[in-house]
């Protein structure tokens, strides 16, 4: 049977979501049915609670601008499972995608069949499986690999890594990961392998002297990331995104040796991050930016001055249910002169494979921005009728519009942007 990108995704559909099944033993028994081709590719490995994707978007971008081909498996998505792998800076091409995923299709029921009853192999494993037989087949020389949740159980730990890059620490996914950042960041450093290289953002003092007992434990070289350097301009602006450069460049160091810094220049001036503070010019500008939990939200006020220079910043939210919402709305508070208030449809996070997953209701998120301190508030449960009311409020107020809470509400936010400009 030939496969194109729509079965491809309608086999994805019918397998147990992430949602969260921990354990290495089914992805572990489908890799070795696959001929283990995470071992065909040198890899880096980046864990954190914040900055994971943008890291391994530079970290590739950097190692292709060394001459080095490279691919990086990221996630969540926004539209397509194939934005997941990237290879030389793009998109890996759907049919590719959609080819892979056959491969892996076809080993899981042998797999099953050799699990406990009631154990099937799940979505994310069946994703990350596929993304290792895409960056196989793309003949990479280096394979960035952001992982899932946490780490010690996440599928992608399964990797013979040469470095691992922790990029931060932060309360988020507490209810699977533990309650304090040490108990987080030790989920998330077991996955350095002995003999190794651990580099590390920036972190509290606590976690760091976590990382370096584990670097000892295992053998690891310990780097820590340097501050961000203006000498490196990145096409994106923020200071969140330049410290994630600092550990990318440092990860890429690791891997290959000392790096050129016309070739990182280069290299920074031309990387696309989406929905990393990704502005969308029109009328009015729109911001696009990912954070989801409060140290994100924070980092993303602390880079709002930047862009947004003089102007007024109105904001449109969504939020999951199993987020802090009025942290985050209270560190973006501050910075905004307004908010339209949103959800996400159910039907919408199962197709990006969150099914059973909620957002906060557009209502009850309104009453906990304005607890934050919020004015002009505005609660539109549809996120496409608030993404226009976010355009038509900015530009009423020539302000620059900001979406933000929820990698799920950017396409809305991008959408309407476009739709405007054709009208």
């Amino acid at each position: 049977m030939s496969w194109g990108y729509e079965e491809a995704e309608a086999y994805l559909a019918s397998l147990e979501p992430i949602g969260w099944r921990f354990g290495l033993g089914r992805i572990r028994r489908l890799i070795g049915a696959l001929g283990m081709p995470q071992h065909r590719f040198a890899s880096i490995h980046v864990v954190g609670t914040n900055g994971k994707s943008s890291v391994a978007s530079m970290c590739a971008a950097l190692l292709d601008a060394h001459g080095r081909r490279s691919g990086a498996y990221l996630s969540p998505h926004a539209e397509r499972w194939s934005e997941r792998v990237e290879v030389g800076g793009e998109e890996l091409d759907p049919d590719r995608f959609a080819a892979a995923v056959k491969r892996v299709a076809e080993s899981v029921p042998a797999v099953n069949r050799a699990l406990e009853a009631g154990d099937e192999v799940t979505q994310f494993e069946v994703v990350t499986a596929a993304a290792f037989v895409a960056l196989a087949g793309a003949r990479v020389e280096f394979g960035v690999i952001e992982a899932g949740l946490g780490g010690r159980l996440d599928a992608t730990n399964v990797l013979p890594s040469k470095v691992t890059a922790l990029t931060s620490v932060g309360l988020d996914h507490t209810q699977w990961l533990g309650e304090t950042h040490e108990a987080i960041a030790a989920e998330k450093l077991a996955v350095l392998r002995d003999h190794s290289t651990l580099v590390v953002g920036r972190v509290a003092p606590d976690v760091a002297e976590l990382a370096r007992r584990a670097a000892v434990d295992r053998g690891a070289r310990l780097v820590v990331a340097g501050e961000p350097e203006r000498r490196v301009a990145l096409r994106a602006p923020g200071e969140y995104l330049r410290r994630n450069m600092a550990v990318a460049e440092a990860a890429a160091a690791a891997a290959i040796g000392p790096l050129d810094p016309d070739l990182v220049r280069e290299a920074a001036a031309k990387l696309e991050l989406h929905g990393r503070m990704e502005l969308v010019e029109g009328s009015p500008d729109l911001l696009l930016d990912a954070a989801h939990n409060p140290d994100g939200a924070a980092a993303l006020a602390e880079a709002l001055p930047e862009v947004a220079a003089e102007r007024r910043v109105v904001g449109c939210l969504a939020i999951l249910a199993d987020k802090d919402a009025l942290g985050i709305c209270r560190a973006l508070a501050p910075r905004l002169d307004g908010l339209v208030c949103t959800q996400i449809p159910p039907e919408r996070l199962a197709g990006a494979g969150r099914p059973g997953a909620r957002s906060t209701p557009a209502a009850r998120l309104a009453e906990l921005a304005e607890t934050a301190g919020v004015a002009r508030v505005e609660p539109i449960s549809d996120p496409s009728r608030a993404a226009e009311r976010l355009l038509s409020r900015a530009l009423e107020r020539e302000a620059l519009a900001l979406a933000t809470g929820s990698h799920y509400l950017l396409s809305y936010a991008e959408r309407a942007a476009r739709e405007s400009v054709k009208i």
